[in-house]
């Protein structure tokens, strides 16, 4: 009866996450999180995508920026954003590089880019020096700023003026991956009843 299972992450401390993940049968994984989901990532052969970065990808295409040959650069390396944003945006020719604590020069390497994807988890972290003019910059970050305000990985205000597209924090990613999580539900259940 049921045809989607999600995990939200992170879990408390005294549970394995890996374990509960990979406890779900694949087929109703609809966060994408399982191995043999992630495989399937890896390969272009997947069932479902992960909520977050396949809603940035359809964000993209909605608004028709083009990704083949774009150099594109995700900050972040988690599993549940970077990665497989990485691995998407590879999927579409992207060029990609995907940044994080380690990444010696980040302004710069950030600099360059034409698709700038913050998932870096601190608030208004990319400022308006990382940031290459016309880029298009996706925020996935939810964070709190000095205030208690609600913001992103962004700097907003100071970084918007400076690109071609820009998501806002709240209301850019969020619905979308909330959407995407709707898609991937009735996917499942698509599959799972052979239809």
């Amino acid at each position: 009866d049921i045809n989607g299972i999600l995990v939200q992450l992170p879990l408390p401390k005294h549970l394995d996450d890996k374990a509960v993940i990979e406890a779900i049968n694949p087929l109703k994984d609809v966060d994408a999180f399982h191995a043999v989901n992630v495989g399937k990532i890896m390969l272009g052969e997947y069932d479902f995508l992960p909520c977050t970065p396949a809603g940035v990808m359809e964000m993209l295409h909605y608004y028709n920026i083009e990704v083949s040959g774009k150099n594109c650069v995700v900050i972040g390396r988690s599993n549940i954003v970077g990665k497989p944003m990485g691995m998407l945006l590879l999927h579409e020719n992207g060029t990609v590089t995907i940044c994080h604590s380690r990444t010696k020069n980040l302004a710069e390497v950030c600099s360059r880019a034409d698709i700038l994807v913050a998932a870096v988890g601190k608030p208004k972290f990319v400022t308006a020096d990382m940031v290459k003019e016309g880029a298009v910059v996706i925020d996935v970050g939810m964070d709190r700023d000095e205030n208690g305000k609600l913001c992103g990985d962004v700097d907003f205000e100071n970084v918007k003026d400076k690109c071609s597209y820009i998501t806002p924090v709240p209301g850019g990613v969020g619905p979308m991956t909330i959407a995407t999580l709707m898609k991937n539900t009735v996917k499942a259940a698509k599959i799972q009843n052979n239809l």
